[in-house]
């Protein structure tokens, strides 16, 4: 339930910021992601 809410929180800010920075949005989904991946497990 919490990484489905956290997944939306991520998607949102996604549509929010658009499409400027993608570069730099790219590494920053990719810390994301692993900081999920930690959480999770």
């Amino acid at each position: 339930m919490i990484r489905k809410i956290l997944v939306l929180i991520l998607l949102s800010t996604l549509f929010i910021s658009g499409c400027e920075c993608v570069s730099g949005f790219g590494r920053d989904l990719q810390k994301a992601g692993s900081w999920l991946e930690r959480r999770g497990s």
